[in-house]
């Protein structure tokens, strides 16, 4: 039989054993935890003079091929995951529309703007990256974005106004008009 601070002494080389094994961190320490329950639990099959770490780590490895069998039997069978994962999904229409939408909207902003909004929200570039790079005091960018974006958010929800629908109204109610 073994004692308790022997287990402990060899519980960090079960622990990196068990990574090499599942390449998870979230699973070895399952499997780690698994094996020193069954390792307390066969307490009595260890024998005297052998290595406790060979003797454990023999357990977590024939743990591990066992429970690798099983999902590989019955679980990899019906598991819709690598389908799904595989599996591309076009964006949606609304998105691609908002997407279209803002990028509109950025034609009619300043260059200065526009730059700002691009160097920052896009590149993800800091505040003080971009005042070296325009040669701008830091308040100026702060400044410059604040208004950039209140510029943005008003063109975007500004109504669409499309003129072939007003000619289109128009025709339409000069032909209400003849009749």
């Amino acid at each position: 039989m073994f004692t308790h601070p022997e287990l402990i002494e060899v519980t960090p080389r079960l622990e990196r054993f068990a990574f090499r094994l599942t390449r998870n961190t979230a699973d070895a320490a399952d499997l780690l935890q698994s094996t020193l329950l069954r390792g307390l639990e066969k307490k009595h099959l260890f024998q005297e003079g052998t290595n406790l770490f060979s003797w454990l780590s023999k357990v977590m490895y024939n743990m591990f091929a066992s429970n690798y069998n099983r999902k590989v039997k019955f679980e990899s069978q019906y598991d819709p995951e690598p389908y799904i994962e595989k599996k591309s999904v076009p964006a949606n229409q609304d998105f691609e529309i908002e997407l279209q939408d803002v990028g509109i909207a950025m034609e009619t902003l300043t260059n200065e703007h526009r730059d700002i909004l691009i160097m920052i929200c896009v590149k993800g570039m800091k505040y003080a990256e971009v005042s070296e790079a325009l040669d701008i005091p830091v308040g100026t960018v702060r400044s410059r974005l604040s208004r950039a974006r209140d510029n943005l958010q008003s063109a975007i929800s500004e109504p669409k106004h499309d003129p072939s629908a007003s000619n289109a109204s128009k025709a339409y109610q000069s032909t209400l008009m003849a009749a």
